[in-house]
């Protein structure tokens, strides 16, 4: 193939040299040369500065002028050498760089273990151990626990085998947004950044923001509502809302530590997890066989529209869209030298091993939480349950009305009836295990956060100023709820929020299948045919069901002004997605979708060569 590389056009503030382009023959000619077979020189200008850019062509048989010096002396296909605009950027093990050009927080490296080659190691699965647990944490959120414990009191165990399958999606797509990482030393946002134009690339950053926040304030509401229970009401929700900010900021300094005593904390909090939902799974004692048969006989019967609705948001809140761009990221915190394909599918083997050691975990804890409430509370009446607070001595009886209508639950209320049915100690239980909850979703919130703003933006901010800042816009409304409703407000936006999720699903699913498929990005790691075609109808499957969901909502508003509002606000939606989804399918090698756009849009007669936008000149100038 042609490789055009640009000879200096200004530094960066870091001053760090040289950047250069691999692109296909056929798509430089718009640029430079097609068809090159030998070497040579050309020039171009910048259309916006008019500078004078030398760009040298080199042939099949010549080399990148710092391929001697990157320590790459074995295979001519390897990335350092092919992938270049990818690379010789992001590699400072390889270019004698110290930094990358997007540096985050997570500064320290975790070295890996070298060690003859051999199918498995223990001790270089270990070291490869903490990403995937960090993401595991999206799983395990407190908009994810108000799921299960709504599906186990709406279907009972029916809907099992559906938390199953979301999961196993979810750890194939958490499988692309790694590889992506490790291949390419970069993560979703900063991809991004690199092959999306300008105005999308913002319309994305803006929704992916929103994801957070939304997620955020899920987060913040989980905590909240922990410690109003814990305090037996005596801090009030509002209190709750500002001890969450508080003590984010505490935790959120631990990786100061060290990197590994932050994964190590992110585990302890899980482990909680684990123990605090494990002891409502003891003690209210679910059948077993019930349990296997909703987790391994997919069929509802019986089910109307709310086990229906039920099963949907199980797929909405299992699969965050902010937890692509965040595993993408974490996944660079290991030391891997990319130029050797060997450690690239070495690193890739082990954090897929790592991340379905982590899914597992948290798959077993949601089960914990499906199951409880389908065994003590599926198919129980307000009257019911109101009767036993009564006995119970419980102060909380005046929760429930006293109806016959079904009992519905949410994270305060199923405390509550938890401490009615099996005494104060799984009321207090169960807090402890949703503070852990929304503790640690709300720290890996917000380094996503900070890694999209980095990675949209090529902005550096403190952590403090980007808490401050994401903080603000999920804590007002939330505060604002908290002061001037009550829990039954506060624990009905996570509805909302979670519809919110649902929305934003696409602006993270669709991007990490078009990245991974193309082959400038992942080289020889690209997807192969076979998982083209299933990321495809995978991407297509979730983001319809998400979508079924939001109409289900919408339904429910009840006024036209909003029925107009939401049509709206629907048309630039789909236009967007479809956007998205008409690139995903121009690099899933669907070539004649090419409008042959300008600014590299369209195809190529080279699909699986293809650079949505080629970076050039100016865009080198302006990093």
């Amino acid at each position: 193939m042609g490789i055009c590389s640009c000879s200096p056009i200004g530094q960066s503030q870091e001053g760090r040299g040289l950047a250069f382009l691999a692109v296909a023959p056929g798509i430089w000619s718009r640029r430079c040369w097609g068809g090159v077979s030998g070497g040579g020189r050309t020039e171009s200008y910048s259309k916006n500065t008019g500078t004078q850019v030398s760009t040298m062509v080199l042939g099949p048989e010549q080399t990148m002028p710092d391929d001697s010096a990157s320590g790459d002396h074995g295979d001519s296909a390897s990335l350092g050498a092919i992938n270049a605009a990818y690379s010789n950027s992001s590699l400072p093990q390889s270019t004698g760089q110290s930094e990358e050009p997007f540096t985050t927080y997570f500064d320290e490296k975790i070295a890996i273990p070298e060690e003859e080659y051999s199918c498995f190691s223990f001790r270089k699965l270990w070291a490869f151990t903490g990403p995937g647990f960090l993401m595991s944490i999206a799983y395990l959120d407190p908009g994810n626990i108000e799921s299960d414990l709504q599906s186990g009191a709406v279907a009972g165990f029916k809907l099992l085998w559906v938390l199953l399958l979301a999961t196993i999606v979810g750890l194939l797509l958490q499988r692309l947004a790694a590889r992506l990482g490790v291949v390419t030393g970069l993560h979703l946002a900063e991809v991004c950044h690199r092959q999306y134009p300008k105005v999308p690339r913002i319309i994305l950053w803006l929704m992916v923001e929103l994801a957070i926040i939304g997620s955020d304030m899920q987060e913040v509401i989980g905590s909240a509502i922990a410690i109003n229970l814990l305090s037996v009401g005596r801090v009030p929700l509002w209190g709750g809302v500002l001890i969450t900010i508080a003590d984010t900021f505490v935790f959120l300094f631990l990786d100061k530590y060290g990197l590994r005593k932050l994964e190590a904390f992110f585990g302890f909090l899980i482990t909680v997890m684990a123990l605090t939902f494990g002891y409502e799974y003891i003690t209210v004692k679910p059948s077993q066989s019930q349990v296997l048969k909703g987790m391994f006989v997919p069929s509802c019967s019986g089910c109307k529209t709310p086990q229906i609705e039920q099963a949907v948001g199980i797929v909405g809140a299992v699969i965050m869209p902010h937890n692509m761009y965040l595993h993408s990221a974490l996944v660079k915190s290991r030391q891997v030298n990319r130029a050797n394909k060997q450690e690239v599918r070495e690193a890739n083997k082990y954090f897929f091993i790592e991340s379905c050691i982590a899914l597992f975990v948290s798959f077993i804890i949601n089960v914990f939480v499906v199951s409880v409430f389908a065994e003590a509370f599926f198919g129980k009446t307000n009257e019911q349950v109101v009767d036993v607070c009564k006995n119970s001595s419980s102060p909380h009886a005046g929760l429930f009305p006293e109806d016959n209508s079904t009992l519905a639950v949410d994270i305060y209320k199923g405390g509550v009836v938890l401490g009615c049915y099996f005494g104060p100690a799984a009321l207090y239980i169960w807090a402890v295990g949703i503070l852990a909850a929304g503790q640690s979703s709300t720290m890996t919130g917000t380094y996503s956060g900070q890694f999209v703003m980095e990675g949209f933006l090529n902005l550096k901010w403190s952590r403090f100023a980007r808490v401050i800042l994401t903080r603000s816009i999920a804590i007002i409304p939330t505060l604002l709820v908290a002061v001037f409703q009550d829990v039954e407000h506060l624990t009905g936006m996570n509805d909302f929020l979670n519809v919110l999720q649902s929305l934003q699903l696409p602006f993270a699913l669709i991007p990490i299948l078009t990245f991974t498929s193309l082959r400038p990005v992942m080289n020889d790691f690209s997807n192969g045919i076979g998982w083209r075609i299933a990321g495809g109808i995978l991407v297509l499957i979730v983001s319809s069901i998400n979508m079924y969901f939001v109409v289900v909502y919408v339904q429910e508003l009840g006024h036209i002004v909003l029925y107009v509002v939401a049509a709206v606000i629907s048309v630039a939606y789909l236009g967007f997605v479809f956007y998205l989804g008409w690139q995903c399918l121009i690099a899933l090698g669907m070539s004649f979708l090419d409008c042959g756009h300008t600014y590299h849009l369209g195809l190529t007669a080279q699909p699986e060569l293809y650079l949505l936008n080629t970076v050039d000149a100016d865009s080198l100038i302006s990093r």
